[in-house]
């Protein structure tokens, strides 16, 4: 374990690489945009900011989004067992202040105590591309961006593609997405459905055997229509169904299931050079339900509502460009029977400034009112330097707020004695900085970058749980930090190889207690090794995390491995094959949780 960790990071010393290529030729390689920052950002130039293309996605033959997450360095993946709860923690901090977008829409669950997305059934079926703003995003994206944000933008399909798949633990896998684009209109609509036998979510070393399995069907409709080239309005929706057998606490064999609906969707209208600006309206709502049978069965409701209004300038590759705008968001959630909101009202803008051609300047600052929590002010600033011989120097600093959950404003499963009075919450707040140094060679065959980072969370909302009188309810504990080092790349090896590396080194302490944040590995890294060739394709992918403080004691580090390739039988038609877990690994992503040993899968992929 501990050698693969320092040949990763040997790797990434002597060869800095970049996380998100398409295999193009390099002469014509295109830069990487993220448009998650609202002004489109160049990524070498964007401090913090990662993009993982449909390319990549199909490279390493992920189905779920916590298949690939773990690739961006300092994003740490967690779940309770095979399919059950997954949460996503960035740079170390807790999963709920991580900003979950898809197609600019919050989807982070309003039932849940802190807020958080479980990742568990979101299949990336009909996802284009992911990006992800690591540190403070509160600037542009508000409350919930302590940590960073991730954004998923779905597919506008012209054509037909289907796929089938069978393999280990009586898994069945099909997708089908059909559509037409054109420059009026585009209509599409998919489906995805998943099913599996799986395995003990109790990990099976303990005794626990009983398999847990696991279904979801994931549904999206879009369609977009331009009246003229000025007035254009476009929607979207998805419907997610899944269906988790899990285990009881301890965690040991038990018939527990969880079954979670989420529904999400926006419609955009977009109307170009009125008043000198582009505009956008956009009204969006996201809704989750979830029935948990257990010991102790609940039934939680969410729904989350925004409208926003933004103007753009017009020219956004300008030297001098901005974004402003305003949005309502509110959260409702009916937690066991109680049922509480919370709404906010924000106004922001962001602008850009290229005084040369070497020097990006950016500033960001957003102001929340919440109804219940009073206002924040929030800001941004980086800035991106060309130098000599290829390199970027860039850094950033941001400040986050987050306001109390719907849940832990009510105290949801708190258990209180009439003797004690816990103090009222408030909202969390934070600052952090960042400072990167990338390169990229003159043929634009390598590139890379190494980033320092330190991020502090004042009155991180968190449970206090007194083992003596059993009392549990929400406290403002005193300070958090995550400092740490992060590298990444890209090479095209020539011949069709290409290599991605990523490491990242996380320290995350509670400055009040003086100890180490559960579930932070301190060293996580990954490589995969692609190749693409006239016919056949495939990539080999080994991440490993070192050990972890865990609730209980101390999960061990692990090392994994998994390949997967595809045959193009001709332009419309291929096989796959993808192994999970080749080594055959016995490890745990949470401790006392287990995962799938090695198993193995085939399929078939059309395209019309």
């Amino acid at each position: 374990m501990r050698s693969i960790l320092l040949t990763t990071v040997a790797l990434a010393t002597a060869l800095p690489l970049s996380a998100a290529h398409a295999q193009t030729d390099p002469d014509t390689l295109p830069e990487v945009i993220v448009m998650a920052t609202r002004l489109p950002a160049v990524v070498a130039a964007a401090p913090g900011a990662r993009v993982i293309d449909a390319q990549r996605i199909e490279q390493r033959g992920a189905i779920f989004a916590t298949d690939i997450l773990s690739d961006i360095p300092g994003l740490s993946v967690y779940r309770a067992g095979f399919g059950g709860v997954a949460s996503v923690r960035i740079r170390g901090v807790s999963q709920d202040k991580s900003l979950v977008l898809v197609d600019g829409v919050p989807v982070n669950d309003a039932s849940q105590p802190a807020g958080g997305f479980d990742f568990s059934g979101f299949d990336l079926g009909d996802i284009e591309r992911i990006e992800v703003l690591s540190g403070p995003q509160s600037s542009l994206w508000g409350s919930d961006a302590i940590g960073g944000v991730i954004a998923f933008t779905s597919r506008e399909l012209d054509g037909l593609r289907a796929e089938a798949e069978a393999g280990s633990y009586d898994t069945l896998r099909g997708r089908l997405a059909l559509g037409r684009a054109n420059d009026r209109w585009a209509l599409g609509a998919s489906v995805s459905r998943f099913e599996t036998d799986g395995v003990s979510a109790a990990d099976e070393v303990n005794g626990n055997t009983e398999g847990d399995g696991f279904e979801n069907t994931t549904i999206g409709l879009n369609g977009r229509f331009a009246f003229d080239q000025r007035l254009s309005v476009d929607a979207r929706l998805r419907w997610s169904d899944s269906f988790a057998e899990l285990d009881a606490f301890g965690p040991v064999d038990a018939a527990d299931t969880a079954a979670t609906e989420t529904r999400s969707g926006f419609a955009r209208l977009r109307a170009d050079d009125v008043l000198g600006l582009n505009h956008q309206i956009t009204v969006a709502a996201s809704e989750i339900e979830r029935d948990s049978v257990s010991a102790y069965p609940s039934v939680y409701r969410g729904e989350r509502d925004l409208w926003r209004w933004q103007a753009d300038s017009r020219d956004q590759a300008a030297v001098f460009a901005y974004s402003f705008g305003a949005e309502r968001e509110e959260t409702k959630a009916d937690l066991n029977g109680r049922s509480a909101g919370l709404g906010t009202t924000s106004v922001f803008g962001v602008a850009r400034y290229r005084p040369s051609e070497r020097l990006t300047l950016n500033l960001g600052l957003r102001h929340d009112d919440t109804d219940d929590f009073g206002g924040e002010t929030t800001g941004r600033a980086s800035a991106a330097f060309a130098l000599d011989g290829g390199f970027i120097l860039s850094g950033a600093y941001g400040t986050g707020f987050k306001a109390p959950s719907v849940a832990q404003s009510v105290c949801d499963f708190c258990f209180v004695l009439p003797t004690t009075h816990p103090a009222p919450l408030v909202p969390e707040t934070a600052r952090g900085g960042e400072i990167a140094l990338g390169w990229t060679s003159a043929d634009r065959k390598i590139d890379g970058r190494l980033t320092l980072y330190r991020l502090e969370v004042e009155d991180q909302i968190d449970g206090y749980f007194n083992p003596g009188t059993w009392e549990f309810y929400y406290v403002n504990i005193d300070r958090t930090r995550t400092e740490g080092l992060e590298f990444e790349g890209f090479a095209d090896l020539g011949g069709g190889w290409d290599l991605n590396l990523a490491y990242a080194w996380t320290d995350a302490t509670d400055l009040g207690a003086g100890t180490p944040i559960l579930r932070v590995a301190e060293h996580s890294g990954s490589a995969t090794l692609g190749w693409t060739g006239e016919r056949l394709s495939g990539a080999l992918t080994v991440r490993a995390e070192g050990e972890m403080p865990d609730s209980g004691g101390m999960r061990d580090g692990f090392t994994v491995v998994h390949l997967n390739g595809a045959w193009a039988i001709n332009d419309r038609v291929s096989l796959t094959a993808r192994i999970e877990n080749l080594t055959d690994t016995h490890y745990q992503r949470l401790l006392g949780y287990g995962e799938a040993g090695r198993s193995a899968y085939v399929g078939i992929r059309l395209r019309y």
